[in-house]
């Protein structure tokens, strides 16, 4: 594994599964996987894996007033997007716009795991920051990658050492299509390191209250509402700096 984009990860993640009867009993499979293979054609199915796990009780925070908009249903999307219980979110990872003080150029993404924000640089010295959900231990990475996939309401499919071995996702060996159930979210973003998938993404999530936590593992997680403007905002070779 090259020193590239992965300083800490592992070589191989193993699948989490929650059985929860709340997405139509369907189990949050999200497993993380290192690989490296050419870019697929722009119709093949999102090759993405990653590990949900359980999220600690959120202390009740106060949101400010005009966050309520900003985080309500989304109505205009082939799935609604339900709104966010801003009191369970600190207000800290709610989008916001800070001076920038990443030193990257304008256009640039750059994550901060230990901050748990996300930054995307303005070109007039300011940022518009995000807060995120990261890799729990030992499957936190670092280094530069390019977007070179963007998908709305991707289909998540899970991989065919993940089919062997587990039965819970054999049912899911064709994929689980995207929509509200689907632990992808709304978007999804692939990071690649050269010509190769490094399999992590930028991602929406259906654990909200997973966000400003370390819980993931190794894809960096967002609000949907968020992921939908950051997604909106940013094109395909876009620069993401994930910092150590």
């Amino acid at each position: 594994m090259s020193t590239g984009l992965f300083s800490r990860t592992v070589a191989k993640c193993f699948p989490v599964w929650a059985r929860r009867a709340a997405v139509l009993a369907v189990p949050l499979m999200l497993a993380a996987c290192a690989g490296s293979k050419p870019l697929p054609p722009a119709s093949a199915p999102d090759p993405m894996a990653f590990a949900p796990a359980p999220v600690p009780t959120s202390p009740a925070f106060t949101p400010d007033v005009s966050d309520s908009g900003r985080y309500g249903v989304v109505a205009d999307e082939p799935f609604p997007v339900k709104p966010v219980n801003l009191q369970k979110i600190d207000p800290q990872f709610l989008k916001q716009v800070v001076p920038n003080t990443t030193g990257e150029a304008p256009g640039t993404i750059v994550i901060d795991p230990h901050e748990r924000h996300l930054y995307l640089v303005q070109d007039d010295g300011t940022a518009i920051r995000y807060g995120v959900g990261v890799g729990r231990e030992g499957f936190a990475w670092s280094g530069t990658a390019y977007i070179r996939r963007k998908l709305e309401w991707p289909d998540w499919h899970p991989p065919a050492e993940m089919v062997a071995r587990d039965p819970h996702a054999r049912p899911y060996a064709d994929g689980m299509p995207g929509g509200p159930g689907n632990p992808l979210g709304a978007r999804s973003m692939a990071l690649w390191e050269g010509n190769r998938d490094t399999l992590f993404r930028i991602h929406g999530t259906i654990e909200p209250y997973s966000i400003g936590k370390a819980v993931s593992s190794g894809c960096i997680r967002m609000l949907n509402q968020d992921v939908i403007d950051l997604y909106s905002r940013v094109p395909l070779g876009t620069k993401v700096v994930v910092r150590s």
